[in-house]
C-alpha cells in the first residue's frame, strides 16, 4: 500500500470515500495483463466499489456530498478515495449496506443482460448455470429462478451445490464426480447455457444442448477458451452469445442502467439476496485475490475500507 494526495474530481467526475470494494475475477486477469480493458500501469485494482460522495466536478448534476453511490469505475477500487465518471454511479437505496452495494452491479448486472436480453429467457425453460457457486454464476441462478426457468446449478463439492440450492437452484450436479452430459440429458437437456468457466464442462454443456438452444459464455475461469464447432451449431440450430457487460458502457449505456433499474428494485422488495462470502479489511486485498484465484470463495469477495 502507499499513501498518495487526495484526488480532486475533473469535470464530470465525482469523488468517492470509498467504502467498500468488490473483487472480481477480472482483477485477477488485469494483474496478468490479460484482461480486455486492463488499464495501463500503474493502476489501482478494484473494478466496482460502493460509498459516499465527497466532492463533485464542474458539470455534475444529480448527485450531492454524501449521497450513497456504487460505481463501477473500471479498477481504482482498492483505495480510500476514488475519482470516478459521474455516469457510473447510481443511487443506493438507503437500507443496502454497502459491503452489499459493492458486490452487486457487475455480478446481478452480468447475470440479468445475459439472461433477458442477449438469451432471452422464458418461463418454463431450462438453465444450466456452470461455476454456480461464483460471483456471476450464483446471481444467474438466482435471476433464473425468478424468471420462472427450471434451474440446474453445477459446482464443485457439497458445500458449494448447497448455496446455489440455497437460491433456488432444481437440480445439481456436483462437477468433480458427475457425468455432466449425461445427467443434464437426463433432466431434459437445456435450453440456455450460463457458463463463466469454459475448458471441459464448456464442451459437455454444449453436448447437452437442445434444439434451439442459446449458450452464453461469460468468461474463462478455468484458463481454457474453448474452441465452437460451427457444423454443431448448424444442425442444432445453437447460438452462441457472447456477453461482456461492461462493454455495453461504450456503445448502449441504457441496457445497463435500465437492468440495475429494475435489478434495484428486485433487491427493495427482497426478491433478490447478494451472497458476500468473505469481508476483508484493506490490508487483507491479497488474501481477497487469493480467495478468487484458487475459487475457495462463494458468491463475492469483499474489501471493507477503512
Amino acid at each position: 500500500m502507499a499513501d498518495l494526495p487526495l484526488p480532486e474530481p475533473g469535470p464530470s467526475e465525482i469523488r468517492i470515500r470509498i467504502a467498500a470494494c468488490g473483487l472480481n475475477f477480472a482483477d485477477l486477469l488485469m494483474q496478468k495483463g490479460t484482461y480486455q480493458d486492463t488499464p495501463a500501469l500503474p493502476f489501482v485494482p478494484g473494478m466496482e466499489v460502493a460509498g459516499e460522495v465527497d466532492a463533485v466536478g464542474e458539470g455534475v448534476d444529480g448527485f450531492q456530498p454524501g449521497a450513497r453511490v456504487a460505481v463501477f469505475g473500471g479498477h481504482g477500487g482498492l483505495a480510500e478515495y476514488g475519482c470516478f465518471p459521474a455516469a457510473r454511479a447510481v443511487k443506493l437505496p438507503d437500507a443496502m449496506p454497502f459491503a452489499e452495494a459493492a458486490a452487486f452491479q457487475i455480478a446481478y448486472g452480468t447475470s440479468h443482460v445475459a439472461l433477458s436480453h442477449r438469451a432471452r429467457l422464458q418461463p418454463g425453460e431450462t438453465l444450466l448455470v456452470l461455476g454456480a457457486a461464483g460471483g456471476v454464476g450464483l446471481t444467474a441462478v438466482e435471476i433464473g429462478k425468478l424468471m420462472g426457468a427450471t434451474v440446474i446449478a453445477c459446482a464443485r463439492g457439497a458445500d458449494k451445490l448447497q448455496i446455489a440450492r440455497d437460491m433456488g437452484a432444481d437440480h445439481l450436479i456436483d462437477t468433480e464426480t458427475a457425468d455432466l452430459r449425461a445427467e443434464v440429458k437426463a433432466l431434459g437437456g437445456a435450453d440456455v447455457v450460463y457458463d463463466p468457466v469454459g475448458g471441459d464442462l464448456f464442451k459437455a454443456a454444449f453436448r447437452a444442448c437442445n434444439p434451439e438452444a442459446r449458450i452464453l459464455p461469460i468468461g474463462f475461469a478455468s484458463g481454457d477458451v474453448p474452441q465452437i464447432p460451427a457444423n454443431h451449431l448448424l444442425v442444432k440450430n445453437i447460438s452462441v452469445l457472447g456477453l461482456y457487460w461492461g462493454g455495453y458502457m461504450a456503445f448502449r449505456p441504457d441496457v445497463i442502467t435500465d437492468s440495475l433499474a429494475e435489478l434495484l428494485r428486485w433487491y427493495e422488495e427482497g426478491r433478490i439476496h447478494p451472497h458476500v462470502s468473505h469481508l476483508l479489511p484493506l490490508s487483507s486485498a491479497a488474501e481477497g485475490m487469493d480467495l478468487l484465484r484458487n475459487r475457495r470463495s462463494t458468491g463475492k469477495v469483499v474489501i471493507e475500507i477503512g
